[in-house]
């Protein structure tokens, strides 16, 4: 019986994306580096290294509806229960500076709407839940105290990707709707609701900063 090269490399490589030697580390950071757009290679890692999609948690929700209308409405309620008390509580500015251009910007939405969904709904989900608590899970295990322990370093990390283009404010926002997003992402082992969640918060964020209703939705609370 001959042997199949090409079949046996393919399972070395598999096996090397899924360890954690120093291809798989150069992989991973390349990947949390790129943020939204490693959503991407994220998907590329998860074919070539023969990782079941499930354990990225892309299960097949029993309702899509459902789904989708928790996803909605959480995302919705949070971004404001953010804007107009928890924020406010850390001094933040706001208004935010890095998105105001959009005040009223007809031609800079659809491409900031495109970007919301794709980049950071479905490519930040992919990479700092599903790949990131993957990876980590692998690694520290599946314990209580593991998926604390992964829950607040994916967190901190997407908060420090944030840090660049918008600011404290703004990786202070990502830490704690990283903190939210990765609890509900550890207790329920699936990701289209929390990626649903995490579109509808930056479309409210989005219509908040087109509508020039910052200022308003911040004072809500504290006048």
């Amino acid at each position: 019986m001959t042997s199949n090269p090409s079949a046996s490399s393919g399972e070395r490589l598999a096996a090397q994306l899924r360890g954690f030697g120093l291809p798989a580390v150069v992989v991973a950071l390349v990947i949390v580096a790129l943020g939204g757009l490693g959503g991407v290679f994220v998907l590329a890692w998860t074919h070539l290294s023969k990782t079941p999609w499930r354990d990225l948690g892309f299960v097949r929700p029993t309702s899509w509806v459902r789904t989708i209308a928790i996803g909605l409405v959480a995302g919705f309620a949070f971004k404001i229960l953010m804007k107009a008390l928890v924020m406010p509580l850390f001094g933040a500015d706001p208004v935010n500076q890095a998105y105001h251009f959009l005040v009223g910007n007809r031609a800079a939405l659809p491409g900031m709407i495109v970007t919301v969904i794709f980049l950071a709904g479905f490519g930040e989900e992919t990479v700092f839940r599903g790949f990131l608590f993957e990876r980590l899970g692998k690694l520290l295990g599946r314990g209580v105290g593991a998926k604390i322990a992964i829950v607040a370093l994916t967190s901190a990390l997407f908060g420090l990707v944030h840090l660049s283009d918008q600011g404290i404010d703004g990786a202070v926002q990502a830490t704690i709707t990283g903190l939210a997003f990765g609890t509900a992402f550890a207790i329920a082992g699936r990701i289209w609701t929390v990626m649903i969640a995490h579109i509808a918060f930056d479309l409210t964020a989005v219509a908040i900063i087109f509508r020039d209703l910052e200022s308003f939705v911040a004072h809500l609370v504290f006048k």
